[in-house]
């Protein structure tokens, strides 16, 4: 499960770890056919040897190969070897949205909108496959450095679909768990109903709400609390945890975050040009991301460890586990012992948007 520098998988040769989770592992590593660096993700072998993940995680490695979209992680080759379930995806220089926060906290309008229009039309594409995230949060939404002053900054999303769902359906989630993190997760995952493209309409809003505001919708002092809250509370209104917020945001995120998916923005897109046409985002857009002199920047663009139950909290709160009395209940910048989310240093060492 755990192969060292050097050793050669399906004609990838591993250079170093780069992230790891519960169920799987992620390592920089060397396409030997194409002499390129890569992102390879090795899943546990347990999870090979069940036979209905198996058949599950190649038709959707196949769907996610299929969809060509900018603003998600190109998936290069999916395969089997040894016994292991491997992922090979596109590596890239950058840092994650969960990291920005931790340094900047909250975003400016501008920025906040344009990260999340590039995510909503990620979501929005995957959808259109019928392929659904179930796991949208800061540390899925990564962040490459732009082209120009108009577009600061190029996102990708990650960790999408290759088994969540699976993990689901074959019983490697236990009765009363779910594939997600608890504060951006839709009441209907935490309920077991069916799920569709609007509950990462719902988990959107909560990152985004969390950008803007500099913390989720919904803060509580445990995890069934908080699980709770998702069910049954009404968020407390942006503009009341940002003051001088447009007042129109409240009602966007009021409908954006509304516990029945039928009473939600039926796409991601919907959901931020409703947000963009109550906002200002006229401002001059931000520059190219800041690096600290001498910090190596590269980062693994790719699909990481999904969240297991069980394996441990992640820096976005993975499900299982309590709630830490000495962890801050915003912010989330306390390094979890066995990250989940995306894969861990290096990362930008200074802003990535300038002040």
């Amino acid at each position: 499960m755990a192969p060292g520098a050097g050793r050669r998988i399906a004609g990838y040769l591993i250079e170093s770890e780069i992230g790891r989770g519960g169920m799987a592992v992620v390592y920089r590593a060397r396409d030997l056919r194409l002499e390129r660096t890569v992102a390879l993700k090795l899943l546990a072998p347990e999870l090979a040897r069940n036979d209905t993940f198996r058949k599950r995680f190649t038709h959707e490695s196949q769907v996610a190969a299929a969809i060509d979209h900018p603003h998600i992680v190109p998936v290069f080759e999916a395969g089997e070897t040894d016994g292991v379930l491997y992922i090979a995806m596109r590596y890239v220089a950058g840092s994650d949205l969960r990291r920005l926060l931790d340094l900047r906290g909250p975003l400016p309008l501008p920025d906040a909108v344009r990260i999340a229009a590039q995510v909503a039309s990620a979501l929005d594409a995957a959808h259109d496959h019928g392929l659904v995230h179930r796991d949208v949060k800061p540390g899925n939404i990564l962040i490459a450095q732009g082209i120009d002053s108009d577009h600061p900054e190029h996102v990708y999303l990650t960790d999408f679909g290759l088994t969540k769902k699976s993990l689901s359906l074959t019983g490697f989630t236990s009765v009363g768990q779910f594939v997600g993190t608890l504060d951006y997760v839709a009441p209907e995952q935490i309920s077991g109903r069916p799920v569709d493209g609007r509950c990462d309409v719902y988990s959107l809003a909560c990152v985004v709400y969390e950008s803007i505001a500099g913390r989720p919708p919904f803060l509580r002092d445990d995890d069934m609390a908080l699980l709770w809250a998702h069910q049954y509370d009404e968020p407390t209104p942006p503009s009341r945890a940002r003051p001088g917020l447009p007042a129109g945001a409240d009602a966007v995120f009021a409908k954006a975050l509304a516990k029945s998916p039928d009473a939600r923005y039926p796409t991601c897109l919907d959901f931020v040009t409703a947000l963009r046409s109550v906002t200002d985002t006229t401002r001059p857009a931000a520059s190219h991301p800041a690096q600290a002199p001498g910090t190596q920047t590269d980062h693994a663009v790719a699909a990481p460890a999904p969240d297991q139950p069980g394996a441990g909290p992640s820096p976005d709160r993975a499900t299982a586990g309590p709630r830490r009395p000495d962890r801050p209940t915003s912010g989330r910048t306390e390094p979890a012992a066995v990250p989940t989310g995306a894969p861990g240093p290096p990362h930008w060492a200074g802003p990535v948007f300038p002040t």
